[in-house]
């Protein structure tokens, strides 16, 4: 018998979260359960939690939506549960999305998708979906080749079987991505996005056109060094994928000069931290290590990081250095 299950993943969005969750109860097909992963929130979160009791709770430290999504999934397939539909707190699926889901479900070994449209308009669509810019327009049930995972994404566990889980060192920004291909394009498992099954979410943010603050945005980060991680899944030959990560970060430097207004010399300089440690598989930065040392580099000038440490070993070449024994001169 098919077991569904629904996996959320959660960090500090306690009133999104229960908006998400109460679509989820309402759903016209009805969840076998709701498990909600607990990213280490430190708002009303926990609490609130803690007060359901038709909800499966997972606490743990934030390890961004890869972890939280590796843990989640990992524990409804271990737990039997046939299809696990994934999805972030800050969205929630029409009455009848899960039901439209099930539907295409059983054809063929797929990856399934609902429709991802923006929360606040209800029309247009949040992420580029073939050709199509709002969901009025659409006239096909099925698009394919196509999924936004983790926005109303139905996993078979025949998937989880051959492809493993996601990788929780990529923390966010990429992870779904990378997860994605891996399906699609190592495993050859097809994707479809269910134009009729409708998850509402936030409008995109896009980090290439819109200002960020290099001081608050660890994410750039993640979202720069990720990328590397996800063209060497997509692309077989390794030296496609550098090629295409090497344009796309001079692409992206070349997006600071266009449209970032603020801090663009010091924006352009922190591209080559994430760089550096995509192309030697260093994955151990983590939120808080990248905002001490963004700030740390942030308040200390330049010309003190790299100027008077250059004038005072100069200085040091020809002036003497003074010792307290010295023997004063006498005029």
């Amino acid at each position: 018998m098919e077991k569904v299950i629904a996996v959320v993943v959660t960090y500090n969005r306690h009133s999104d979260l229960s908006k998400c969750i109460e679509a989820l109860r309402n759903q016209s097909q009805k969840l076998d359960a709701i498990l909600v992963v607990n990213n280490g929130s430190s708002d009303y979160t926990s609490v609130w939690l803690d007060q359901q009791t038709d909800i499966i709770n997972i606490y743990q430290d934030n390890s961004g939506s890869a972890g939280g999504y590796y843990t989640g999934i990992k524990w409804a397939y271990e737990n039997g549960y046939n299809q696990i539909w994934c999805m972030d707190d800050d969205g929630y699926p029409k009455f009848d999305a899960l039901e439209a889901l099930i539907k295409n479900e059983g054809h063929e070994l797929a990856l399934l998708n609902s429709t991802v449209v923006n929360k606040t308009d209800k029309k247009s669509l949040v992420w580029d979906t073939k050709n199509y810019k709002y969901i009025n327009e659409v006239q096909q049930a099925v698009i394919e080749n196509i999924a936004h995972p983790f926005n109303g994404t139905l996993l078979n566990s025949n998937i989880i079987a051959k492809v493993g889980l996601p990788l929780t060192n990529l923390f966010c920004k990429g992870a779904e991505t990378e997860y994605f291909f891996r399906i699609t394009k190592q495993y050859k498992i097809p994707a479809k996005t269910i134009t009729n099954s409708i998850y509402y979410h936030n409008e995109k943010i896009s980090l290439h056109t819109q200002e960020w603050d290099i001081k608050t945005c660890w994410s750039v980060y993640y979202f720069l060094r990720n990328r590397y991680a996800v063209l060497k899944t997509k692309h077989t030959y390794s030296f496609k994928a550098l090629s295409l990560y090497l344009i796309f970060m001079m692409t992206f430097v070349g997006e600071i000069l266009l449209y970032q207004k603020n801090d663009k010399v010091r924006k352009i300089s922190f591209v080559f931290w994430p760089m550096r440690d995509a192309l030697v598989n260093n994955y151990t930065a983590t939120p808080k290590t990248i905002i001490t040392k963004i700030n740390y580099q942030y308040n200390n000038s330049f010309s003190k990081l790299i100027l008077l440490p250059l004038r005072n070993y100069i200085c040091s070449l020809f002036v003497p250095s003074f010792k307290e024994t010295s023997t004063p001169v006498t005029i």
